[in-house]
């Protein structure tokens, strides 16, 4: 555990500092009560003071947590569960809240030269405050809720902050977004809800821990009722989780999240890619790891680590097949969460807290790199009116800063040493190696190739001779583009690229209540090899003949690239367009919920 420095406060590290729990997570809410009060100008001021507060006081938890190296837990009124609410902090709820608050902090400051009256106006002003808060309210209630209906209240709260953020300059298309968005997610919360009701019934008590305890307690010695009572708790894991997954989008339950992202303002799809669908991805952290006393026995692992290998190859060829750059952007993302449900077939024997941690790290590095690629995405589409691809060339000989920008966060995602991506496919790769389940390092691999490649697509035409629309915007506002708008994406970009090189100490916050984790040590092994000359070429090698084989076949022009695209991927693109209508997703839906159910209690 790493050490504190000498001047933290003896209340800091006492017995009280579980009191923090209670203003960080009251803080958004009386601001999302005061903002309506005080006008678009006013919630503005608001909602950024809020969160510099906010980033203070989830830093002041960390510290907190890391003093008394055990969870924080604080009861709301005194009342102990199950009557009452308590609020239990332990590592990775302290690193997501304050990598939530950073990151809305960021957005929040970039955006307000969008979102302000004399721009949007003072209705769409006032929304975009108000909504930032409610996203940050339903986060810090997921982090540190423990009570299944609290949480589904959380992520209800997060659901409907994030909807209307997609719609909030009030096009048509993006009402059309908002709704599917709206519906689907709707979906999601009765199936959660369904099997938190389940949960209640049979055991009387929705508290994680106390589920946990009666589950273990029934394991001993095993009987009839013991199986039933295990059966139905995981019937009704089986069902929440469903619902989350289609709120966090993972394909094939993918048909709100591209026309959400393609039309949103750029700070809105920021949120809801960063944050947002990492919130639902959260919950089925806590669920199966923190819930069911023996996943490693259960074959839902596979189900679920085979969703997230078709996401990371169906979502990065998609993405390399797009003609507008936030689409491409949004697609990316649909693949880099289907990295996150790789831990559950790697979770368990001594390679579960390896794998817990490059879940952790993917979060986070994702979290850094996407955002910063949607506010340049956004810086873009202002700079020159529209985001297609096919009539940027040039683009980044007239704003070359942009373009070192989007080179350093799609660095991270292809994951290249330092950065959090090849953090990220280093632990995953030595948690498939203890297991000796070699068939997940080939997705690692090739899911790494393929961002490479819509890198590498991004780059040539960023640097081919400018065109005829990219030259007349030059003259006017592309070159006039006011540099402070880089400053936010180039640190989040930044900080996705060097992740690797944070002390690993740093890391050990993530080990705090969760015993076997060894984040500290597994980040420095990893780190320890990357930064030497063969760990680095054995890396970035493939990457770099992969993007130099799209810069030659792109030699000819985005439109002979449009045309090879045609032909080559028609079929994969109508299968993805098929698996985003509404009778395909609902039907796969069902179908997920009847296999995971199978696999689960089987």
């Amino acid at each position: 555990m790493m050490a504190l420095p000498a001047a933290v406060g003896p209340w800091l590290a006492g017995p009280r500092s579980a009191e923090l729990l209670f203003p960080i997570l009251a803080l958004p809410v009386l601001g999302l009560l005061l903002a309506p009060l005080l006008g678009a100008r006013g919630a503005r001021l608001l909602a950024l003071s809020s969160l510099s507060v906010g980033l203070a006081l989830a830093l002041a938890c960390a510290v907190a947590l890391v003093a008394a190296d055990a969870p924080l837990v604080y009861a709301l009124g005194g009342w102990t569960a199950p009557l009452g609410v308590e609020l239990r902090l332990d590592g990775p709820a302290a690193l997501m809240l304050v990598l939530t608050a950073a990151l809305l902090l960021l957005i929040g400051l970039h955006a307000a030269g969008e979102f302000n009256v004399r721009v949007m106006g003072r209705r769409a002003t006032l929304a975009f405050w108000m909504l930032l808060l409610g996203v940050w309210a339903g986060l810090n209630g997921l982090y540190l809720g423990r009570d299944l209906f609290n949480l589904y209240v959380a992520i209800e709260v997060l659901t409907f902050s994030a909807v209307p953020m997609v719609c909030l300059k009030g096009h048509a298309e993006q009402f059309g977004a908002a709704f599917r968005y709206l519906l689907f997610a709707l979906l999601g919360s009765a199936l959660y809800l369904l099997g938190a009701g389940l949960m209640l019934g049979v055991h009387g008590t929705l508290d994680i821990a106390q589920i946990r305890a009666a589950l273990d307690a029934a394991a001993t010695p095993p009987g009839g009722t013991a199986n039933a009572v295990r059966e139905a708790t995981l019937a009704a894991v089986a069902l929440m989780s469903t619902g989350l997954l289609a709120k966090t989008a993972l394909m094939p339950l993918h048909l709100w999240l591209p026309p959400a992202h393609g039309g949103a303002p750029a700070p809105a799809s920021a949120v809801l890619s960063a944050l947002v669908v990492k919130g639902s991805f959260f919950l089925l952290f806590r669920l199966w790891l923190d819930l069911i006393p023996d996943l490693p026995a259960l074959n839902v692992g596979l189900l679920l680590g085979g969703l997230g290998v078709f996401a990371i190859l169906l979502g990065n060829l998609m993405a390399l097949m797009q003609a507008r750059l936030k689409l491409l952007v949004a697609y990316s993302t649909l693949a880099q969460l289907g990295y996150l449900f790789l831990l559950f077939p790697l979770a368990s024997g001594t390679s579960g807290g390896t794998a817990a941690t490059a879940a952790l790290m993917q979060v986070v590095s994702h979290a850094l790199a996407k955002a910063s690629l949607f506010l340049i995405a956004g810086r873009i589409l202002a700079a020159f009116g529209h985001d297609r691809l096919g009539e940027l060339n040039g683009f980044g000989r007239v704003m070359p800063l942009t373009l070192l920008v989007i080179l350093a966060a799609g660095l991270a995602l292809v994951g290249l040493p330092p950065s959090g991506g090849y953090l990220v496919k280093s632990l995953y790769g030595g948690a498939a190696a203890e297991l000796g389940a070699w068939w997940w390092r080939p997705a690692l691999e090739l899911g790494g190739l393929l961002s490479a490649a819509y890198l590498a697509r991004i780059l040539a035409v960023a640097v081919r001779p400018e065109s005829v629309s990219v030259t007349a915007s030059a003259r006017g506002h592309a070159v006039t583009a006011p540099l402070r708008g880089l400053v936010v994406p180039a640190l989040l970009a930044g900080c996705a690229l060097f992740l690797g090189l944070v002390p690993p100490a740093l890391f050990s916050l993530m080990d705090v209540a969760r015993p076997g984790m060894g984040s500290a040590a597994a980040v420095a092994a990893v780190m320890q090899s990357a930064l030497t000359p063969a760990g680095f070429w054995n890396s970035a090698g493939p990457a770099m003949a992969v993007a130099l084989l799209i810069v030659l076949f792109l030699g000819a022009g985005e439109s002979a690239w449009g045309r090879r695209v045609a032909v080559v991927g028609r079929g994969l693109a109508g299968l993805e367009a098929w698996l985003r209508q509404w009778r395909t997703a609902g039907a796969l839906l069902l179908c997920l919920l009847l296999i995971q159910g199978w696999a689960t209690v089987a």
